[in-house]
């Protein structure tokens, strides 16, 4: 075979290559998948934001397990009740903090579940950033593991108080129900609690800025009644 043939074959072999390249399918580029739609507008995943500027940080949120209709907001409330009052409607599951003419900031709240249900008129006593929880006798008694707690369990993000707590009192006496904060969302709008409301963190600190100590409170039911039960 002479170095022509060679160089013949050579080229016969590297056009089939290069025709065989050619007849391959490119393949495509892989398209990122975008993230699904956040079901919430982009004003609530502020107001719910993580805020590490707190005493104890608190992480944002989590709004995949937070209904929209419980996202606070500004609405048209009227009301025979004075501005700065809190209205508690319990059957809706929200928190109006009265505001003047005729409208009310609504939070979502979660409520006491069954057996601990209470409604009437009281008025809230005082306010406190990252407070001391002291679990109830009556409670440590259903759940002996909270005996450790009897004199106080210390501030933190795994306080069940959470970042704000506003202390209930009718009279000079101290209903032992409280407006309070919770990182779980999926609490609210649900009747969990042992009595007390609860809102999430970014809402009840809201609340506790803008709620006067000594301001009213009024607790509704599907029936409500004029004094605590």
């Amino acid at each position: 075979m002479n170095r022509r043939t060679v160089l013949a074959s050579m080229g016969s072999v590297l056009a089939l290559t290069l025709a065989g390249c050619a007849t391959t399918a490119p393949t495509p580029p892989e398209v990122p998948v975008p993230p699904p739609a956040s079901k919430h507008p982009d004003h609530a995943l502020l107001m719910y934001r993580a805020m590490p500027e707190e005493a104890f940080p608190i992480p944002a949120a989590d709004l995949s397990r937070l209904d929209p209709r419980y996202i606070r907001e500004v609405v048209e409330y009227p009301s025979h009740e004075e501005p700065g009052t809190v209205v508690v409607d319990t059957a809706n599951r929200y928190l109006y903090h009265i505001q003047p003419g005729g409208m009310a900031t609504r939070y979502g709240v979660g409520i006491g579940r069954s057996g601990f249900e209470w409604s009437g008129r009281a008025h809230i006593a005082y306010k406190r950033e990252w407070p001391v929880w002291t679990p109830p006798s009556d409670m440590i008694k259903r759940q002996p593991q909270l005996e450790k707690w009897r004199h106080g369990q210390p501030p933190g993000i795994d306080n069940p108080l959470g970042a704000r707590a506003l202390y209930i009192h009718k009279g000079n006496v101290d209903t032992l129900y409280r407006i309070h904060g919770t990182a779980e969302a999926w609490t609210i709008g649900k009747a969990v609690s042992s009595g007390c409301v609860r809102l999430l963190h970014q809402d009840v600190i809201h609340l506790h800025d803008n709620v006067r100590s000594g301001s009213s409170i009024v607790v509704l039911t599907d029936t409500a009644t004029s004094g605590l039960v």
